[in-house]
């Protein structure tokens, strides 16, 4: 066999450079399209990566926005992207053009950590029937199993209590509180998906929280924004792995508790949990081949209703108990509200929200400041869509920066500051907000939004009702500066909690 010599190795080398180019001219011909969103010139093969900072997309975000206005493209290698930004541009796309707009961009790292085709979940899973048939059973399964119904509710009181009491184990002295709010958080989630409750100290039940946090922690890392733009980098061999280090073993330990429902669930009796009516779905529908009810995407689905019940709310509870150490003014006003309307015999119950606009005002306030979710979780286009007189082609992947409405200095007043009265009227009366969106919009809100606001205001005033927080003696004033992230959390803070 002859070696490739100089003489062929040019001319390979120039084919290989003509096809990599006919290559980048396909994928961003769209560019030219008429009306097409402006952004940034992209280079050859790597389109835009390195005018894009992912280490702080939100800044680089504010910036490009600033340049190219509300509507802006970019083209990460060869995925074409258009970023939204404003009330406008969002809910033009993602409530008047909801139909166009509710599909997501492939996961490939499914792939990789060997999902087949058919296994979505609910999060990432394409826009189309296998959604529509997943999102409908789980709305109508966690609704049967209490959500936004009493029931739901004395769960939610009852794990509140287990919550204070752990509080009330420090004694007064400094700690962190993001753990025992995760348990909390993490409880009320378990309830509905397996029908339990788990003890604080239970160590499978420590295990699922330390790998539920260090999927966060790999998710909002750079490495893993990286691999999302660049899925063809999943190829090298162990960097899945290296990415997403406890994705496997996180999924294995959801295996076992599914496991535990085979052996005990009874097929006669009504489903306990929401696993035993999923699988319930997948005896009744074996042997159909379009269902999208099966033991794989059981996996998926659970996993979703986890990371997404758990850790937005979690993040949400420790950011509100931030700003009342910052803020003891206003957790003055809240406990003086409580005290009104609730006293210190009986717990908190969710029809008392109607007579505390205060505190609703400040749980209101919490979720816009905290922004924890800045840029929502990616859209994809499926067919040719306008939005604010753009022309957007199908296939285009859409980032909405959500963080432009919630802190849009043309609708709020001091958007950058926590500031509770911008829920409030001249009268003190609650006043809903239509650039309050946290939990996105349109086909692909937040399913879980009733339960998370049921979570919210019931945790936070039943920690308030038994307790006054505020900055360890000695300690330095915590920064109300998150760490930005997929999600942005709290700077790490202690705080002392002394009963009432």
């Amino acid at each position: 066999m002859g070696l490739l010599t100089g003489e062929t190795l040019v001319p390979l080398a120039v084919a290989v450079a003509i096809f990599l180019l006919l290559v980048d001219l396909m994928h961003r011909r769209q560019r030219w399209a008429p009306r097409y969103p402006p952004g940034p010139t992209p280079l050859p093969g790597l389109g835009n990566q390195l005018q894009v900072d992912f280490q702080d997309l939100l800044s680089c975000f504010t910036r490009l926005r600033r340049r190219f206005g509300d509507v802006f493209s970019l083209q990460l290698a060869w995925t074409p992207v258009v970023v939204l930004n404003g009330l406008a541009a969002i809910r033009e796309a993602l409530v008047d053009r909801s139909e166009y707009t509710a599909d997501r961009p492939p996961l490939p790292v499914s792939k990789h950590l060997g999902f087949g085709p058919h296994a979505q979940g609910i999060l990432f899973a394409r826009y189309g029937r296998a959604w529509r048939e997943q999102r409908r059973f789980c709305v109508s399964t966690l609704r049967n199993f209490g959500m936004g119904k009493k029931s739901l509710e004395q769960w939610v009181t009852e794990e509140a209590s287990c919550l204070c009491a752990a509080f009330a184990d420090q004694a007064g002295r400094p700690f962190n509180p993001n753990t025992l709010l995760n348990n909390a958080v993490t409880n009320v989630i378990a309830s509905l998906t397996f029908g339990r409750r788990f003890e604080y100290n239970d160590p499978r039940f420590l295990k699922l929280l330390d790998l539920t946090d260090e999927q966060v922690k790999a998710n909002s890392g750079f490495l893993a924004q990286v691999a999302h733009a660049i899925p063809v980098l999943l190829h090298i061999p162990g960097l899945v792995d290296k990415v997403f280090p406890g994705q496997r073993a996180f999924m294995a330990l959801l295996d076992e508790l599914v496991a535990e429902h085979r052996m005990t669930r009874d097929p006669a009796q009504p489903p306990r949990d929401l696993t035993d009516a999923f699988l319930d779905k997948v005896e009744k529908t074996k042997g159909n081949p379009e269902t999208s009810f099966s033991d794989e995407n059981l996996r998926l689905v659970v996993t979703d209703l986890f990371l997404a019940g758990m850790v937005t709310t979690s993040i949400t509870l420790a950011w509100a108990l931030l700003l009342m150490i910052l803020h003891p003014d206003v957790q003055r006003r809240v406990q003086q509200e409580i005290d009104e309307v609730i006293g210190q015999a009986r717990r908190p119950e969710m029809g008392d929200q109607a007579h505390m606009p205060f505190t609703m005002a400040v749980v209101h306030e919490v979720q816009r400041f905290g922004d924890i979710i800045p840029l929502g979780l990616p859209h994809m286009t499926s067919c040719d869509t306008e939005v604010q007189g753009f022309l957007i082609p199908k296939g285009t992947t859409l980032i909405t920066n959500l963080s432009s409405v919630l802190k849009d200095e043309a609708v709020w007043k001091k958007p950058f500051r926590f500031h509770p009265e911008h829920f409030l009227d001249a009268q003190g009366r609650f006043v809903k907000q239509e650039a309050f969106m946290p939990f996105s919009a349109g086909h692909r809100s937040c399913l879980g939004e009733p339960l998370a606001r049921m979570e919210l205001f019931l945790f936070f005033t039943c920690l308030l009702q038994r307790f006054s927080f505020s900055v360890p003696t000695g300690q330095p004033r915590p920064s109300d500066h998150g760490v930005s992230g997929v999600l942005v959390t709290p700077s790490p803070y202690q705080l002392c909690a002394v009963p009432r």
